[in-house]
């Protein structure tokens, strides 16, 4: 998953920790904020299981036409299954996740990588069941129409996943 803007992401996410030095890279000392962003606001569970935030970068605009938040999720939290018409992009900052596409594997997500996910794709992501997990989210193509929020991920589903982990 991880391509040259991949890696140059990772660079400069190491030089954050150099510059914010022996920081927890999960939370911050307060626990108001993610890595470097605002937790955000808590965001409903009726689109979410567990504890997770969203705080908006970018805001939903016509002039750059692709909403970027600081998505957060505290360990076990992830999103219902949705799809987005003109696309999403996910961008790891930091801690452990998943990310899942519809009748596909799960895959293990960490820092520094990059999922790019196709117009109308049903997938779901979240935090591992140990880790905190934050990601940047970036709707492209946002004049295409807004998520489609579908169900959720059964328990069932997500707790087999973690198991696998451990394997």
């Amino acid at each position: 998953m991880k391509t040259i803007a991949g890696h140059i992401f990772t660079i400069l996410m190491i030089g954050m920790t150099s510059v914010l030095g022996a920081q927890n890279m999960n939370t911050s000392p307060d626990n108001t904020k993610s890595v470097i962003f605002s937790l955000g606001e808590r965001v409903s569970e009726k689109y979410f299981k567990g504890n997770a935030w969203a705080s908006p970068l970018v805001p939903k605009e016509e002039v750059f036409n692709c909403p970027i938040y600081n998505v957060t999720f505290e360990p076990g939290a992830r999103n219902n299954w949705h799809r987005h018409p003109g696309g999403q992009i996910l961008l790891v900052t930091s801690g452990t996740g998943w990310y899942q596409e519809r009748g596909k594997p799960a895959q293990v997500l960490h820092e520094g990588d990059i999922v790019r996910i196709p117009p109308d794709v049903e997938h779901w992501h979240g935090a591992a069941a140990d880790s905190r997990f934050t990601h940047l989210a970036i709707s492209t193509n946002i004049q295409k129409g807004d998520v489609v929020w579908l169900e959720r991920v059964s328990d069932e589903e997500y707790d087999g996943l973690s198991r696998k982990d451990k394997k």
